[in-house]
């Protein structure tokens, strides 16, 4: 029960130090977590990267500005550094090596949780093309030709532009049937994923990933077929 107790206390501390961007604190407590012989993944993925979500949050709610999201994300950054190194790969599961085209959907400049979402996936040892905020939708297509890459992650932050990824879905379906489309974004719903005839949804970075490696698994399964 020890175990579990301090577990708690680290990852609190991970994720109030990313939140008030103390790096000292960050990267005292990534080492603690190392030298106990913690889980560096879950050290990661329920601390650093949930307080990194807190602060997206913080941000959409004009709480943070960019000076302190850029703080934060030293701070995560800073602790990422220590903890990385030590991520066993049995914690990402072997169908987590995939590629994955990244980007905020044209008409959007918010790429806060596009940032946090490609972080987790190279993380989780995905490679990740980030094709960055504002995209046209005609780029989605060709970076994911271009890669052959198994997965395609949209993000919109607003309703309008949440629009164009039903657009991407179909670019994309239509020349590749086989490739996996993830959307998130705070408009994003799961009934709008599947109505726009997408293979997923993801509600939080964390769950992001886990998204992906389901999607590649359930390739591999049609590959194999």
């Amino acid at each position: 029960m020890a175990d579990d107790q301090r577990r708690e206390e680290l990852l609190k501390e991970l994720h109030e130090g990313v939140v008030e961007y103390e790096e000292d604190r960050v990267k005292a407590a990534a080492q603690q977590v190392l030298d106990e012989g913690l889980n560096a993944y879950d050290a990661i993925m329920n601390g650093l990267a949930a307080g990194m979500e807190e602060v997206g949050d913080l941000y959409d709610q004009q709480e943070y500005f960019v000076p302190e999201l850029l703080m934060c994300a030293d701070a995560l950054y800073a602790g990422l550094d220590i903890l990385k190194p030590h991520i066993k790969p049995e914690d990402l599961g072997a169908s987590a090596k995939g590629q994955v085209v990244i980007g905020t959907v044209q008409g959007d400049v918010h790429d806060i949780g596009k940032n946090i979402i490609k972080m987790m996936f190279e993380v989780a040892g995905f490679t990740v093309h980030d094709l960055g905020r504002d995209v046209p939708l005609e780029k989605f297509v060709e970076e994911q030709l271009k890669t052959d890459s198994e997965i395609v992650a949209l993000s919109a932050m607003m309703t309008t532009t949440m629009m164009g990824m039903q657009k991407v879905i179909e670019m994309i379906k239509e020349k590749n049937p086989n490739v996996q489309i993830m959307l998130g974004g705070a408009p994003v719903t799961s009934d709008v994923a599947d109505l726009f005839g997408a293979d997923g949804y993801a509600e939080s970075a964390g769950n992001a990933v886990q998204e992906a490696v389901k999607m590649i698994a359930n390739l591999r399964k049609l590959q194999n077929q």
